[in-house]
Protein backbone atom coordinates (compact mmCIF):
# COMPACT_ATOMS: atom_id res chain seq x y z
CA UNK A 1 0.00 0.00 0.00
CA UNK A 2 1.11 3.22 -1.00
CA UNK A 3 0.62 6.75 0.80
CA UNK A 4 0.27 9.38 -1.95
CA UNK A 5 -1.94 12.59 -2.82
CA UNK A 6 -0.13 15.91 -3.75
CA UNK A 7 0.09 18.69 -4.55
CA UNK A 8 3.01 21.03 -5.24
CA UNK A 9 3.57 24.03 -7.38
CA UNK A 10 6.76 26.39 -7.43
CA UNK A 11 6.74 29.97 -8.67
CA UNK A 12 9.48 32.78 -9.87
CA UNK A 13 8.33 36.39 -10.28
CA UNK A 14 10.36 39.53 -9.78
CA UNK A 15 12.44 39.38 -6.74
CA UNK A 16 10.90 36.24 -5.17
CA UNK A 17 10.74 32.19 -5.68
CA UNK A 18 7.73 30.10 -3.15
CA UNK A 19 7.20 26.89 -3.18
CA UNK A 20 4.09 25.27 -1.48
CA UNK A 21 2.30 22.11 -0.53
CA UNK A 22 -0.69 20.77 0.77
CA UNK A 23 -0.55 18.58 3.75
CA UNK A 24 -2.79 15.29 2.48
CA UNK A 25 -1.56 12.08 2.96
CA UNK A 26 -3.53 9.45 1.62
CA UNK A 27 -3.43 6.06 2.23
CA UNK A 28 -3.98 3.60 -0.83
CA UNK A 29 -5.91 6.22 -2.49
CA UNK A 30 -8.95 5.93 -0.40
CA UNK A 31 -8.01 7.13 3.39
CA UNK A 32 -6.64 10.37 4.50
CA UNK A 33 -4.03 9.52 6.75
CA UNK A 34 -2.30 12.67 7.46
CA UNK A 35 -3.12 16.14 6.86
CA UNK A 36 -0.88 18.13 8.06
CA UNK A 37 2.24 16.50 6.43
CA UNK A 38 5.00 19.26 4.89
CA UNK A 39 6.06 18.30 1.52
CA UNK A 40 8.58 21.33 1.26
CA UNK A 41 11.87 22.05 2.52
CA UNK A 42 14.88 24.26 2.59
CA UNK A 43 17.97 22.44 1.58
CA UNK A 44 21.42 23.47 1.02
CA UNK A 45 21.98 25.77 4.03
CA UNK A 46 18.56 27.37 3.08
CA UNK A 47 19.24 28.55 -0.81
CA UNK A 48 17.37 25.54 -2.45
CA UNK A 49 13.71 25.10 -2.11
CA UNK A 50 12.45 21.69 -2.64
CA UNK A 51 8.87 19.57 -2.57
CA UNK A 52 8.08 16.46 -3.54
CA UNK A 53 5.04 14.40 -5.02
CA UNK A 54 4.43 10.91 -4.60
CA UNK A 55 5.33 7.81 -2.27
CA UNK A 56 6.59 9.81 1.17
CA UNK A 57 9.38 7.07 1.34
CA UNK A 58 10.49 7.25 -1.97
CA UNK A 59 10.59 11.10 -1.78
CA UNK A 60 12.46 11.20 1.03
CA UNK A 61 15.16 8.86 -0.22
CA UNK A 62 14.94 11.87 -3.42
CA UNK A 63 15.69 14.31 -0.55
CA UNK A 64 18.96 12.23 0.07
CA UNK A 65 20.38 11.87 -2.69
CA UNK A 66 19.38 15.19 -4.24
CA UNK A 67 21.08 16.80 -0.85
CA UNK A 68 24.90 14.66 -1.49
CA UNK A 69 24.72 15.81 -5.26
CA UNK A 70 24.21 19.29 -4.27
CA UNK A 71 26.55 19.11 -1.54
CA UNK A 72 29.17 17.30 -4.26
CA UNK A 73 28.18 20.25 -6.72
CA UNK A 74 28.60 22.68 -4.34
CA UNK A 75 24.85 23.71 -4.71
CA UNK A 76 24.47 24.41 -8.04
CA UNK A 77 21.18 23.38 -8.52
CA UNK A 78 20.83 22.33 -12.09
CA UNK A 79 24.14 20.32 -12.29
CA UNK A 80 22.42 18.40 -8.91
CA UNK A 81 19.40 18.18 -10.77
CA UNK A 82 20.53 16.27 -13.69
CA UNK A 83 23.14 14.33 -12.33
CA UNK A 84 20.27 12.84 -9.99
CA UNK A 85 18.12 12.15 -12.73
CA UNK A 86 21.47 10.13 -14.39
CA UNK A 87 21.05 8.23 -11.23
CA UNK A 88 17.60 7.76 -10.77
CA UNK A 89 17.38 6.63 -14.45
CA UNK A 90 20.29 4.08 -14.14
CA UNK A 91 20.37 2.66 -10.72
CA UNK A 92 17.90 -0.29 -10.40
CA UNK A 93 16.86 0.49 -6.87
CA UNK A 94 15.86 4.31 -7.39
CA UNK A 95 13.78 3.38 -11.09
CA UNK A 96 11.21 1.83 -8.40
CA UNK A 97 10.95 5.00 -6.57
CA UNK A 98 7.41 6.83 -7.40
CA UNK A 99 8.32 10.18 -6.78
CA UNK A 100 8.72 13.76 -8.52
CA UNK A 101 10.98 16.52 -7.00
CA UNK A 102 10.12 20.45 -7.95
CA UNK A 103 13.41 22.49 -7.02
CA UNK A 104 14.35 25.68 -7.28
CA UNK A 105 16.79 28.15 -6.21
CA UNK A 106 17.02 32.49 -7.29
CA UNK A 107 17.93 31.37 -10.54
CA UNK A 108 15.73 28.59 -11.87
CA UNK A 109 12.80 26.29 -10.86
CA UNK A 110 12.84 22.64 -12.21
CA UNK A 111 10.96 19.82 -12.01
CA UNK A 112 13.26 16.34 -11.71
CA UNK A 113 11.62 13.06 -12.75
CA UNK A 114 12.63 9.36 -12.87
CA UNK A 115 12.83 8.89 -16.29
CA UNK A 116 15.22 11.44 -16.40
CA UNK A 117 13.86 14.61 -16.98
CA UNK A 118 15.01 17.69 -15.71
CA UNK A 119 12.86 20.46 -16.81
CA UNK A 120 13.14 23.76 -16.59
CA UNK A 121 9.35 25.42 -17.53
CA UNK A 122 9.16 28.18 -20.11
CA UNK A 123 6.92 30.63 -17.22
CA UNK A 124 8.51 30.70 -13.73
CA UNK A 125 5.58 28.22 -12.76
CA UNK A 126 5.29 24.62 -12.12
CA UNK A 127 3.40 22.17 -10.55
CA UNK A 128 3.80 18.39 -9.54
CA UNK A 129 1.58 15.57 -8.26
CA UNK A 130 -2.39 14.63 -7.76
CA UNK A 131 -3.58 18.38 -7.99
CA UNK A 132 -0.62 19.84 -9.93
CA UNK A 133 -2.64 20.86 -13.05
CA UNK A 134 -5.16 22.43 -10.74
CA UNK A 135 -2.61 24.42 -8.79
CA UNK A 136 -0.67 25.23 -12.30
CA UNK A 137 -4.06 26.58 -14.18
CA UNK A 138 -4.86 28.38 -11.48
CA UNK A 139 -1.06 29.95 -11.20
CA UNK A 140 -0.95 30.64 -14.70
CA UNK A 141 -4.24 32.72 -14.47
CA UNK A 142 -2.75 35.01 -11.05
CA UNK A 143 0.00 35.53 -12.59
CA UNK A 144 -0.82 36.69 -16.16
CA UNK A 145 -3.83 38.91 -14.42
CA UNK A 146 -2.39 40.20 -11.21
CA UNK A 147 0.18 41.77 -8.84
CA UNK A 148 -0.11 39.05 -6.54
CA UNK A 149 3.82 38.33 -5.68
CA UNK A 150 5.18 34.56 -6.26
CA UNK A 151 4.15 33.95 -2.09
CA UNK A 152 0.55 34.69 -2.40
CA UNK A 153 0.51 33.15 -5.72
CA UNK A 154 1.76 30.07 -4.47
CA UNK A 155 -0.90 30.39 -1.12
CA UNK A 156 -3.73 31.24 -3.61
CA UNK A 157 -3.53 28.15 -6.49
CA UNK A 158 -3.44 25.96 -3.42
CA UNK A 159 -6.17 27.18 -2.13
CA UNK A 160 -8.11 26.65 -5.36
CA UNK A 161 -6.68 23.17 -6.34
CA UNK A 162 -8.09 21.76 -2.58
CA UNK A 163 -11.84 23.25 -3.64
CA UNK A 164 -11.46 20.86 -7.11
CA UNK A 165 -8.91 17.95 -6.03
CA UNK A 166 -9.87 15.33 -3.61
CA UNK A 167 -6.24 14.28 -2.82
CA UNK A 168 -5.68 18.40 -1.90
CA UNK A 169 -6.29 19.80 0.97
CA UNK A 170 -6.28 23.53 2.21
CA UNK A 171 -3.18 22.83 4.95
CA UNK A 172 -0.44 25.03 2.94
CA UNK A 173 2.87 25.05 3.87
CA UNK A 174 4.77 27.92 1.63
CA UNK A 175 8.58 28.71 1.71
CA UNK A 176 10.03 31.31 0.24
CA UNK A 177 13.40 32.88 -1.25
CA UNK A 178 14.28 36.34 -1.86
CA UNK A 179 16.21 36.66 -5.08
Amino acid sequence: MMFEGTTIIAVKRDNQVAIGGDGQVTFAEKTIFKAKAKKVRYLYNGQILAGFAGSVADAFTLYERFEKKLEAHKGNLVRASVELAKDWRSDRVLQKLEAMLLVADKEQLLVVSGSGEVIEPDDNIAAVGSGGSYALSAARALYRHSSLNAKEIVEESLKIASEICVYTNDQISVLELEV
